[in-house]
């Protein structure tokens, strides 16, 4: 559970940043809620001297409150390591710390636990943050060793100690690496004390974290601690498709959530006849397709019309141990088609089903065209009823006569001039044809021009 300062609930900022009062390396990396957190202890008790400190992702460890100090959940503290020492966050404190004691480390010595020093001053928190700026840097230089070296190793992970004196490399491998060369090589690079410690691949996916293909954190980084071996019964049980790219998690492994329900199908398929054994009618024999165990029902299939694409045959488990009974008499059984339980219903909408009551070309003529005919007319008031209506044929009226247009020129058929020659005509400026004159508009552009004065207009000018 994160906390109240990085939460998406209303706390500020908003989002996981390490912006909060919660700087242990994320949100809802196995957060820990004090359900007794309000409940006081009863008189003469002294609280439990064991606190549990959480380190960068998912590290936690017990120490012990030697100097009796005044701790709260989200202190930073300064504890003992070896050597120097390591700074964390104190995450559960009281009886709810001795509650995790004996469900973690039932066989802790309090007296040998190691101890907190002090609450980390700012000088503290100031070289710790130094510490986690350079992981990042660092772990991407060993990783560039090792390939020169040759190992076939995957660091995924640095951990500075919180006084800059040590570090810790997670990797993984698939078998037995000697690292002794890698080891000097980054001790001389980095000047530190260097530790290897090998995980497991999902190790990895719990301190790197991520999002699952369910949509939700990994269960392995928020709140599982416990990985069990998952095989592919599992998913078989489940009477799902052995697809790996399906089944597989980040880490590369069969997802952890198969054996959430892996109990209760085993429990409920009890109830479920043999899947192995055939079935004997009077048609012929039946084998076993699936089984559905949800609608509790087993779909057989006759052995001659699996080639052909027969459909499948749906039986209560009941009818099928009683159908084996009477084959193990000796007897066989009518066809399997008069039992089948699967009855296909078709469920009427809810809704009003729209199509085809409007035309898909109803949109095609909305725009029409400039010389439509404009429609006639009804007349405004409601004819009464009884109501002789006249359907004799109306007289033809004569044409309106249209206005002369004077300066229209008349259309003349067109008249055909092949074969004829061209001639040249010339007209003088000051002359007015009669082409001129009925078709002004061809000499709207050839308007007549002034005469050129001689000596470039230059006339009273004396030289």
């Amino acid at each position: 559970m994160g906390c109240s300062s990085c939460s998406s609930g209303g706390g500020t900022p908003r989002g996981c940043k390490n912006n909060g009062t919660c700087s242990s390396g994320g949100c809802n990396k196995l957060g820990v809620f004090d359900w007794l957190a309000n409940m006081q202890l009863p008189a003469g008790q002294t609280p439990y001297d064991i606190l549990e400190i959480r380190f960068k992702n998912s590290r936690k460890t017990f120490y012990r409150n030697a100097k009796n100090l005044s701790l709260q959940v989200g202190d930073v503290v300064a504890v003992e390591a070896s050597p120097g020492f390591d700074i964390g966050v104190v995450s559960v404190i009281g009886e709810l710390a001795r509650i995790q004691v004996k469900k973690k480390s039932p066989g802790l010595k309090p007296m040998e636990t190691k101890k907190i020093l002090r609450i980390a001053t700012q000088e503290d928190i100031d070289k710790w943050g130094q510490a986690r700026a350079l992981e990042s840097e660092v772990m991407f230089q060993a990783r560039t060793l090792a390939v020169n070296i040759g190992l076939e190793m995957k660091i995924s992970d640095v951990e500075y100690q919180g006084d800059l004196s040590k570090a810790t490399f997670y990797y993984t491998a698939e078998g037995r690496v000697d690292f002794r060369q890698l080891i000097k090589d980054m001790a001389d690079q980095f000047k530190i004390r260097v530790e290897m410690r090998q995980i497991g691949s999902r190790q990895e996916a719990q301190r790197l974290g991520g999002i699952g293909s369910c949509g939700r954190e990994l269960c392995c980084s928020t709140w599982l601690t416990d990985f069990r071996s998952v095989s592919t019964s599992a998913a078989r049980y489940q009477q799902l498709s052995l697809n790996p790219q399906k089944l597989a998690g980040q880490c590369g492994k069969l997802k952890c959530c198969l054996n959430y329900e892996l109990d209760m199908y085993l429990e409920s398929i009890k109830s479920f006849p043999s899947t192995e054994v055939k079935l004997q009618t009077e048609k012929g024999t039946a084998f076993h397709i699936k089984t559905d165990v949800f609608k509790r029902q087993l779909w057989y299939m006759y052995e001659g019309e699996a080639s052909h694409g027969v459909g499948l045959v749906a039986l209560s488990p009941e009818r099928v141990q009683e159908i084996i009974k009477v084959n193990k008499a000796g007897k066989k059984t009518a066809d399997l088609k008069d039992f089948d339980t699967h009855v296909v219903t078709r469920k009427e909408p809810d809704y009003d089903n729209v199509v085809g009551q409007d035309s898909l070309n109803r949109f095609d003529n909305t725009f029409g065209s400039k010389n439509k005919k404009r429609k006639k007319k009804k007349p405004a008031g409601p004819r009464a009823e009884g109501e002789a209506v006249n359907t004799a044929p109306r007289p033809a009226q004569p044409p309106k006569p249209r206005p002369q247009q004077p300066n229209k020129p008349q259309n003349r058929p067109p008249q055909p001039q092949a074969n004829k020659p061209v001639e040249a005509k010339v007209v003088n400026p000051g002359e007015n044809t009669a082409e001129g004159q009925a078709n002004p508009a061809k000499r709207k552009n050839n308007r007549r021009r002034p005469p050129r004065k001689p000596n470039g207009g230059n006339e009273g000018t004396e030289k």
